[in-house]
């Protein structure tokens, strides 16, 4: 019985400690929109930023395909919000970005296949359509950055920033 338990205690041990630590980011990456006026530094609020394709037309996340979230539904960004008490040092939802519009997407998002459309709801701004690069996506996860490090061309991690003008 002894000769038993050790045994499983040393399967347990070995699966145990052969597991990979996980990024609490692994499978996930977000867009992130900075949009404002030219000369300006302050994002503009009350905008709808979507996800579209060629045609411009909203896209589906059809069975979870392209975001863990919004399953089945149009791939609309959402404003990052503070969640800091009053009083205590501002904190972000999505603390890397701080006043932006944000989408989850899976790390496997091929970026380069959509467009953003952005649209003022008050009719202050003309609408834009921005083809997305991969280089537009934030990867949280150091390995995948790790990787990218050692690559050449534009790096993650920086939003997409996006300057609008007056109708």
């Amino acid at each position: 019985m002894k000769t038993k338990l050790s045994i499983l205690f040393l399967l347990f041990s070995l699966f145990t400690f052969a597991q990979v630590p996980h990024c609490g980011f692994d499978f996930t990456s977000y867009l992130v929109v900075k949009a404002h006026e030219e000369g300006k530094s302050d994002n503009i609020a009350n905008l709808k930023i979507a996800l579209v394709n060629e045609k411009g037309e909203e896209v589906i996340n059809e069975n979870n395909k392209y975001s863990w979230k919004l399953g089945n539904q149009p791939l609309i960004f959402s404003k990052n919000y503070v969640i800091s008490k009053a009083n205590e040092p501002e904190k972000w939802f999505f603390p890397y970005s701080g006043d932006t519009y944000l989408l989850s997407v899976t790390n496997t998002f091929p970026a380069e296949e959509f467009y953003i459309k952005i649209q003022d709801t008050k009719g202050i701004y003309k609408e834009q359509i921005i083809q997305l690069q991969a280089f537009n996506m934030y990867i949280l996860c150091s390995s995948e950055n790790e990787r990218q490090a050692r690559s050449f061309g534009p790096r993650s991690n920086n939003p997409i920033e996006v300057i609008l003008e007056r109708k």
